[in-house]
């Protein structure tokens, strides 16, 4: 009887799962989406159990479409969407309020009050990340000093937190008496709380935030054969399976990828987009605005570093000219629309909604829409969006060529926009590199499922993993450097147009 591996792929709009068998193809899935909360300008919340209920949905409906699939699954792992914060109930496992998402601009005051004493790079050298509003730490203390009773759980020993992996693992094991509380290092690492070097929770982080250590989980392995617990008879497995891969959804698409060696990066296309640049076991420190962050750790390995460019918005741009100003219909409309011109008509997009990520981390920053003219239609508005994805990439390979030294020869890409022809040319066009698609795309659930298939053995070693990997589709720059240098130079100056907008 064939074996697979089940991944859930929780994101920032839907929660996927996938089942994968040992050539790294889909079996089968199911997605859903879940609902986007914004309270006030700049704030983002999702709903915990809303996600939760979604989970159990996806699982039951990927097990139905394949029969006797269910019997079948050897492990099952998890990627989620990256510093979204949860504080809830051990008890009941009810959250005491909806979840922080990643792109939440609310604790813009906090982090600016902790970078009074030693500014913005003051924890930088320990966890690798400037103060923003970006990671969870500051999410929970901003959640402390808004809400008493939520503070007073948390020192009673009744509160836990946890970033979307933890949730889920939590309940999938079991939840309230029985859930395992975990998070593996590459989550841990995008919390602002974990040491890079030990590993470890860091006291002095956590005694300045004002957070007790008994609420955050259990620091793991990414791939972990001494397995956080099974799945359980009255969850929606209805079996009992090993949970022993976890990586924030970033990681997992570097594992996904095969991006094994140092020097190898991949960039991912979602509601964001993500470069990481593996360093192998060193830890890089970025002197151009990138994160330092954990790759993963498999079992009693050592653990892998990588540098990361972190842009809060590309597919949330085309999203928002979807559901916001109606120019589209559905969102794979953005590329007809686009090629309806030849050009971008002189006009810029710079998506800064929740400000500016890397490599500026400003969070005073906001989206404009510049060079318009009278000339300017709705195509080449559809493409200068796209194309907004393409020039915030080209000034994080930038980045991380000035931090590492590393000369890319291509960049591997996956996520929902690479089957954007549009957008994979430009991009190959703006970076003067090859741009490398592989058959498998969505490479954060297969990375988990990697992951997770590690630990048991489904997968003997990474060169398992390695020849899975197939090249589906390859794009050769063919633009000329001058009008290259032009295109953006335009952009550099319309980034600057961004700044100092919010108080």
């Amino acid at each position: 009887m064939s074996k697979y591996v089940a991944a859930i792929d929780q994101g920032t709009t839907s929660t996927r799962c996938m089942i994968f068998d040992h050539q790294g193809s889909v079996i089968s899935v199911a997605q859903q989406e879940h609902r986007q909360i914004y309270p006030r300008p700049g704030w983002v919340e999702h709903d915990p159990m809303e996600i939760w209920e979604n989970t159990c949905a996806v699982i039951q409906s990927s097990l139905a479409k394949k029969e006797g699939i269910r019997k079948s699954i050897v492990a099952v792992g998890i990627t989620n969407q990256r510093e979204t914060t949860i504080v809830w109930d051990k008890r009941t496992g009810q959250p005491y309020l909806n979840a922080i998402v990643w792109q939440d601009t609310r604790t813009k005051d906090t982090c600016d009050q902790l970078a009074t004493d030693g500014g913005q790079d003051r924890f930088r050298s320990i966890v690798g990340l400037p103060l923003s509003t970006y990671p969870s730490g500051p999410k929970i203390r901003w959640i402390f000093e808004h809400n008493q009773s939520i503070r007073k759980a948390a020192e009673d020993g009744e509160a836990l937190f946890g970033n979307i992996d933890t949730w889920l693992i939590w309940w999938l094991t079991g939840g309230p008496g029985r859930g395992s509380h975990v998070t593996d290092v590459s989550n841990a690492s995008r919390t602002m709380l974990m040491n890079l070097e030990t590993l470890e929770w860091d006291d002095n982080i956590l005694s300045i935030f004002g957070i007790p250590k008994y609420m955050l989980p259990n620091i793991v392995p990414s791939s972990d054969s001494q397995t956080w617990g099974t799945t359980t008879l009255d969850g929606p497995f209805s079996s009992q399976i090993p949970v022993c891969g976890d990586l924030g959804d970033q990681q997992a698409a570097l594992v996904g990828q095969t991006c094994f060696n140092a020097g190898e990066a991949k960039n991912t296309y979602g509601t964001g987009c993500f470069m990481l640049l593996n360093t192998g076991n060193q830890i890089n420190h970025s002197k151009h605005g990138l994160l330092t962050t954990l790759a993963y750790k498999f079992g009693n390995n050592p653990a892998v570093y990588a540098l990361e460019g972190s842009i809060a918005i590309t597919g949330a741009l085309i999203q928002w000219l979807r559901d916001n100003l109606g120019l589209i219909k559905q969102s794979h409309e953005i590329e007809a629309l686009a090629n309806t011109v030849e050009d971008n008509g002189g006009v810029y997009i710079v998506p800064a909604f929740s400000g500016l990520f890397a490599p500026y981390w400003r969070s005073d920053a906001r989206g404009v829409i510049v060079g318009l003219t009278r000339y300017v239609n709705k195509g080449h508005i559809a493409r200068a969006a796209l194309e907004a994805a393409a020039y915030q990439t080209k000034e994080i390979l930038e980045a991380m060529r000035n931090d590492s030294g590393v000369e890319l020869k291509a960049l591997k890409v996956d996520g929902g926009m690479v089957y954007n022809e549009l957008l994979m040319q430009f991009q190959a066009d703006i970076l003067d590199i090859p741009v490398v698609r592989p058959k498998v795309a969505e490479t954060t659930a297969l990375g988990a499922a990697y992951a997770a298939g590690l630990a048991v053995g489904f997968w003997d070693n990474i060169e398992d993993l390695r020849n899975n990997w197939q090249v589906d589709r390859t794009w050769v720059p063919d633009m000329k450097e001058n009008h290259r240098n032009v295109l953006y130079q335009g952009w550099l100056k319309a980034v600057e147009r961004t700044f100092n907008w919010a108080d």
